[in-house]
């Protein structure tokens, strides 16, 4: 099993597609006003947003982007007008990460984690089978 998609809740999609396109994901489809995906531009993942009329209460949805090049993309990110919550930092579990919110109130966290990622210090069952095997 692979992880495909993505999907998180926005009030207007006319906002959001911008701020994503900001971000670096590249839109492949717009079918507003209920619904946008993008490509992330690493990997085969995709990422969409639909129209909802309500947020979810709460603290609202994660979503981990990784960044091997963290710190230049957080700079470049800025120098496109979007503001982060919290600048790129060394994090206990091992991970370097940024933080901001969407439009919407979504958690976005742009990361490296590395090798640590999959395989940190405190994995159950040692380190991860490498997928080719």
């Amino acid at each position: 099993m692979n992880l495909n998609q993505v999907t998180i809740p926005s009030l207007d999609l006319n906002q959001s597609i911008p701020f994503y396109e900001k971000l670096g994901l590249k839109l492949i489809v717009r079918s507003l006003p209920h619904y946008a995906r993008f490509e992330c531009p690493v990997g085969n993942a995709t990422f969409s947003i639909h129209q909802v009329n309500e947020l979810p209460q709460g603290e609202g949805i994660y979503v981990y982007f990784e960044c091997e090049d963290l710190d230049a993309r957080v700079a470049e990110i800025k120098q496109k007008g979007i503001r982060f919550d919290e600048e790129p930092t060394d994090q206990i579990w091992l991970w370097r990460e940024a933080r901001l919110k969407d439009l919407d109130g979504n958690q976005i966290i742009l990361f490296y984690g590395g090798e640590n990622r999959l395989n940190p210090p405190w994995r159950i069952g040692g380190k991860a089978m490498d997928s080719s095997h």
